[in-house]
């Protein structure tokens, strides 16, 4: 197992779970046995997350290019969505653990989206951890959001937008009310943020693994993690004036 430091964890991790498709081409199976393996991962993460005080969550679930993918596809990632929903609550009840999401839920199948704001009114109350899933999510279609509310608040006399702020700003996101991620994680070798949390990750720790993400572990979350503790966060200070602190 390795050793993290339980004093210096990251309050808020965000993943980009990646290679679900190439881990199936690897076993040479159907993509659709690669999500699904995929999803046992997230149940793994999750978990440990939970195990070791991980405050928020949140993990890339379904970009809104993902859309485009072949329409079999995108039905299938639906179903195991909606599988999971209803096989996890009752594990997310008793971790006391907080479902939200981000993105645009409205373009998610009926069914799906109906279980989804079901569970998400039945774990409200709970305040151990927020796991929190972007759905039909992208990050530069969340700040055209932003913009045009700031616009129609000023508009309307809500907000003075010549004050505006980067707090205020903040506040028009999906994810008003939740800390920046400390720490980004990608698996399968790709070294990109492709269109996800574009203005939360401004001063995110980001971590890369070839690791294909059925196959991420607890012990990979925190070979993350103690990489992570091993940096000296600046946010744009020298080291002499975070002694100095």
């Amino acid at each position: 197992m390795i050793k993290i430091d339980a004093d210096n964890l990251p309050q808020h991790i965000a993943i980009i779970m990646d290679g679900n498709g190439r881990w199936a081409q690897k076993h040479t199976i159907g993509r659709i046995r690669g999500h699904r393996k995929g999803a046992q991962a997230v149940r793994t993460v999750v978990r440990a997350c939970r195990e070791i005080g991980i405050k928020y969550l949140t993990l890339f679930a379904f970009s809104i290019e993902n859309w485009d993918r072949p329409a079999k596809e995108v039905q299938a990632l639906m179903f195991l969505l909606e599988e999971y929903l209803k096989k996890e609550l009752e594990e997310l009840q008793k971790q006391e653990i907080r479902l939200t999401t981000i993105g645009d839920i409205e373009r998610l199948n009926p069914s799906v989206k109906e279980k989804l704001l079901q569970v998400k009114e039945s774990t409200l109350k709970n305040d151990k951890m927020v796991l929190n899933l972007a759905l039909s999510y992208g990050a530069k279609d969340e700040i055209i959001c932003a913009v045009k509310k700031i616009i129609e608040d000023d508009k309307a006399g809500k907000i003075d937008i010549d004050k505006l702020d980067k707090e205020t700003f903040s506040n028009y996101l999906y994810t008003s009310g939740m800390p920046d991620p400390d720490l980004l994680i990608r698996t399968s070798g790709e070294c990109r943020i492709s269109n996800f949390l574009l203005w939360q990750l401004a001063y995110t720790e980001l971590y890369f693994t070839n690791i294909l993400w059925p196959d991420f572990t607890k012990d990979d979350l925190f070979k993350a993690i103690a990489s992570y503790q091993k940096r000296e966060r600046r946010f744009g200070l020298t080291s002499e004036q975070l002694k100095e602190k």
